[in-house]
């Protein structure tokens, strides 16, 4: 947690926005999600999001989903993704992130018997030692985060728990997630899940306002921003601290010719996005 908010505070100095990708863990191997966090960081990233796949993937559009799926088909799971990361995180300055589900975080290591109280600990043990800053949980709402957040501090691990803020959450539901996320806000741009999108939603910059209003915490918008084009206009956003782009990068890494290719093409869009954010 401490990464993220002297991340934030360098950019803040420097009148900067944070560029935040994401990628989907696991989707070849762990050899390649290391590299692919290395990459990224030489791209430009200030932040990297890295989704620990599941089969039930209910936030995500058909290109995580598609990518969750070949990850989940080469045997990915979480504790080789945190093994991925763990091997490259002294050699990373950019925090990491992981983008999970419920269900994987409290099943991690899990040997209980059906019925025994969910307990996200043991993930956060791990994650905490592999290097992991942040977790983001999009189907664990504001009213139950409250046991990751335990679970953290029974740890002693200093992982933030990142909430996600919707152009649909009432005033007093915005100032409670403004009160509790930690290290930064993740403010979902749309209604829907993720996806390339060829325009931004209306109504985005006063939904970002809004949200900035009742908090000091820097607010990240995600979901739907594909192009460099998109992102400089988010990062232009008063408010609007960082810009969070997944679908187009995932698409990037499945479209080459061969998959080196793809992290080629990946790896470019990302350089572009960070010319354009900055």
């Amino acid at each position: 947690m401490e990464r993220i908010r002297a991340t934030f505070d360098r950019l803040r100095q420097a009148q900067r926005k944070a560029l935040i990708p994401f990628f989907v863990g696991g989707e070849v191997d762990g050899a390649e999600t290391s590299s692919l966090l290395l990459r990224f960081e030489d791209a430009g990233a200030d932040v990297i999001e890295v989704g620990i796949p599941f089969s039930d993937p209910l936030a995500d559009g058909p290109v995580i989903q598609a990518a969750s799926a070949r990850a989940l088909a080469h045997g990915a799971t979480p504790q080789r993704i945190l093994a991925a990361i763990a091997s490259v995180r002294h050699r990373l300055q950019a925090p990491v992130i992981c983008l999970s589900y419920w269900n994987p975080l409290v099943q991690f290591g899990a040997i209980g018997a059906i019925g025994t109280r969910p307990d996200p600990a043991p993930f956060v043990r791990a994650a905490y030692a592999s290097g992991v800053a942040g977790v983001i949980v999009p189907d664990l709402p504001l009213e139950e985060s409250t046991l990751l957040r335990r679970a953290t501090r029974r740890a002693g691990a200093d992982v933030a728990t990142i909430l996600l803020a919707a152009p649909t959450s009432p005033v007093e539901r915005l100032r409670a997630i403004a009160r509790t996320s930690e290290g930064f806000i993740y403010y979902v741009s749309v209604i829907g899940t993720t996806g390339v999108r060829k325009r931004l939603p209306e109504g985005l910059l006063e939904g970002v306002r809004r949200l900035k209003r009742f908090t000091t915490t820097p607010v990240c918008v995600g979901f739907g921003i594909s192009t460099p084009a998109q992102a400089a206009h988010v990062a232009a956003m008063d408010g609007a601290d960082g810009v969070i782009v997944g679908s187009a990068l995932v698409r990037a890494l499945s479209e080459g010719k061969s998959r080196a290719e793809g992290v080629r093409r990946a790896q470019r869009l990302t350089a572009r996005l960070r010319r354009a954010v900055s």
